[in-house]
């Protein structure tokens, strides 16, 4: 939708650094009770248009999924650990690796999607092979089979911390032929050289031995030294292959087809979590459990990722790709280099905390996107982004299980309470960038983070944000309880309605803007709480600090997409008071500026109207009424005749405008005076410009005329 009020880039400079003071006594109640000096940054309708154009869609933002809320598990559920095909957690840290796991593994091991039998082929040539990889997709399990299908059996596991200097020496104790290291620790000062590899593979030759060692994805290595990148096997082919050799090729053809399985397949499981869901499977097959459990099985393996990526040391997922992965919960389906950009202040503030005394460096160069998304377990794609400047093509990043964002902030936030003061700090500078984008996002994760702990949120966050002398941080407040309220955070209606009564003009501000965003599912409500304050606020003399602001929420509501009942309730009092009845026609007069998005430039307002006509609707007999309440009004006469300007000029460019306001115009002349106006101006009018008197305005006028 499109309006006149002026964009963005109308918005005051920011400061960043402005904190919220709701203790701050040294300004003195004069200050404190006080109208704050700034312009809001935005009209409320473009507050309304940033959240609906820019949240995160519902499915991904609350984590709700068939019956699953934000990674919640509903129901009676045994919680159990997952430790399955290449399983985390305690692995020994030398000796040799008992033959009954290996046949173990050898049962569940799928090569297919894999490099496989290729470095099976270079593990036989060479004696020596470096796997590099992202965490938790099988490398361990991969490096077992490799040397189990080369002969190289029993395996010795050499211990990790071994550096590669010592690592021919730890070869040298050990009589098996197979030797594994798993994630082989490699610094600047010790990498990984050709020279350790060579003097490896020469003992290995002597003695008949293999080596496979894995690593992460940016070992320090020399740059002869030649790694072999692992990939996880097909999802769909290791649950199957799991499924046909536990239940038969017809069972598991069946179970294949399920719903919840067609879900699970495409989110790029690690394939531990592929095997242990097979194993629920089964389960159900045997009757353990219904169908409908495995949405809790889902659940229960996200929480479990979750929480092993901020478990992880720095070797295995280092504090920068942690930054990311909530960058990205924070702007999931948002474009790529701006959640990475982000990530980076993130990770500064982040890497303070660790050690306070190291300077605030960001590498320039470093994890490749498509490695980066694969441990986060996302995708890349192109898409239209909508900016203030248009629509424009992206590259963008979203997980690839929409419930991953909600789960992801809710650990950080509750299960990591020290990550908080640089959460807050980043949130803190979000919430006044540039970009509306990036502002609506900073609130939706505030609201993410209210859903999870309102109080902590409304203490460290939202409270001060709305206690801000700026400007931007106070609607900041407004978009997080708004989005709060939205995934379902409780007593967000009660703040409103209680920061909307407050004597504070900074609290009230908030609250009444908030009424306007979420007042339509209780519009008797919302408008008794925007009357209540309009009386505060009214003086005979000149307008009230916050009339604007009220009569704003009153524009929203009235543009709300079901406006029945709040056009019934603002009619219903719009002879109340005076205070009552300028927010009111305010509001109303605002509404009908506002004009759709489509071509058709059609007013919203007249759009509603003549839909009530076709329907019999109440909005046929409110609409007029608040107009010929504007019209009668000297103060507001003028106004809305260069409303009802716009609206001819509208007219002219469309035969659907035109139908409604033909329809329309006579129910406003209810006495000759008004009948006299509007036959002036459809006399006057000039076009866009002072261009030629619209071919429109004499039909409008026949109509006016018309008994």
């Amino acid at each position: 939708m499109t309006t006149p009020a002026p964009p963005d880039q109308a918005e005051p400079k920011a400061d960043p650094a402005a904190p919220g003071d709701p203790d701050d006594t040294k300004q003195g109640a004069d200050e404190k009770n006080a109208q704050p000096q700034e312009a809001p940054p935005q009209r409320a309708w473009d507050t309304r248009r940033d959240i609906d154009r820019h949240a995160p869609a519902s499915a991904r933002f609350t984590g709700r999924n068939s019956g699953v809320v934000a990674g919640e598990i509903n129901g009676n559920v045994n919680r159990t650990e997952h430790h399955y095909y290449g399983a985390s957690g305690p692995t020994r840290t030398s000796g040799e690796i008992p033959a009954a796991e290996l046949d173990r593994l050898a049962l569940t091991f799928v090569s297919e999607g894999t490099p496989f039998e290729e470095f099976l082929e270079r593990l036989r040539q060479e004696r020596v092979l470096v796997l590099t990889g992202v965490p938790f997709t099988g490398r361990r399990t991969a490096a077992l089979m490799l040397l189990r299908r080369a002969g190289a059996t029993p395996v010795h596991a050499i211990d990790r911390e071994t550096t590669p200097g010592t690592l021919l020496e730890q070869i040298q104790k050990g009589e098996a032929p197979g030797h594994v290291l798993c994630d082989l620790v490699t610094s600047r000062n010790e990498p990984l050289r050709e020279t350790h590899l060579l003097s490896l593979r020469a003992h290995l030759l002597e003695h008949g031995g293999h080596l496979v060692i894995t690593t992460g994805l940016r070992p320090w290595v020399e740059d002869d030294v030649r790694t072999w990148p692992w990939t996880a096997p097909d999802g769909g082919a290791l649950l199957r292959s799991h499924l046909e050799r536990a239940a038969g090729e017809a069972t598991a053809c069946r179970l294949l087809a399920l719903a919840e399985v067609r879900q699970f397949l495409p989110r790029a499981h690690q394939p531990r979590e592929v095997v242990a869901f097979g194993h629920q499977l089964l389960r159900l097959v045997s009757g353990e459990i219904r169908e409908e459990d495995l949405r809790d099985t889902t659940a229960e393996l996200l929480d479990e990722q979750v929480r092993e990526w901020f478990e992880a040391d720095e070797d295995t997922l280092h504090l920068r790709e942690k930054a990311f992965l909530i960058a990205l919960a924070a702007f999931d389906a948002g474009p790529y280099a701006l959640t990475a950009e982000l990530s980076d202040l993130l990770f500064q503030k982040l890497q303070a905390i660790v050690n306070s005394d190291l300077p605030k460096a960001v590498p320039v160069f470093g994890t490749h996107i498509g490695n980066r998304l694969k441990t986060a377990r996302a995708r890349p794609y192109p898409d239209r982004e909508m900016t203030e400047w248009g629509p424009v093509e992206q590259l963008k990043a979203e997980f690839l299980d929409s419930r991953t964002a909600f789960v992801l902030l809710r650990e950080v936030w509750t299960g990591h309470p020290s990550a908080r003061p640089a959460l807050v700090a980043w949130l803190g500078e979000l919430i006044v960038d540039g970009r509306p984008f990036v502002r609506t996002r900073a609130a939706a994760t505030v609201g993410a983070l209210a859903f999870t702990d309102l109080p902590s949120a409304m203490a460290l966050v939202i409270g001060p944000w709305a206690m801000s002398r700026n400007p931007l941080q106070r609607v900041g407040a407004v978009g997080s309880l708004t989005l709060a309220h939205r995934v379902g955070a409780p007593n967000i209606l009660r703040i409103a309605d209680s920061w909307t009564a407050d004597d504070d003009p900074r609290l009230s501000w908030v609250g009444i803007r908030v009424q306007g965003l979420l007042g339509a599912e209780r519009p008797r409500e919302a408008l008794a709480a925007l009357r209540v304050q309009a009386r505060k606020q009214y003086d005979p003399d000149e307008p009230g600090p916050l009339e604007g602001e009220l009569a704003q929420s009153v524009e929203l509501l009235l543009l709300s997409e079901e406006p029945e009942d709040v056009l019934s309730e603002v009619l219903r009092t719009l002879d109340d008071h005076r205070s009552v009845f300028r927010i009111s026609v305010i509001g109303f007069l605002g509404a009908c500026r506002h004009t759709a998005e489509e071509a058709t430039d059609l007013p919203l307002v007249l759009r509603t109207y003549r839909q009530a006509r076709l329907d019999g609707t109440p909005p046929a007999h409110g609409i007029p009424r608040l107009w010929r309440a504007a019209l009668g009004d000297p103060e507001f006469t003028t106004q809305a005749l260069d409303v009802l300007r716009d609206w001819v000029l509208a007219a002219d460019r469309d035969d659907g405008t035109s139908w409604a306001l033909a329809d329309l115009l006579p129910k406003l002349a209810d006495d000759a005076t008004a009948e006299q106006r509007i036959a002036h101006l459809l006399r006057t009018v000039r076009g866009d410009d002072g261009g030629p008197r619209p071919a429109a305005a004499d039909d409008l006028l026949s109509a006016l005329h018309r008994p």
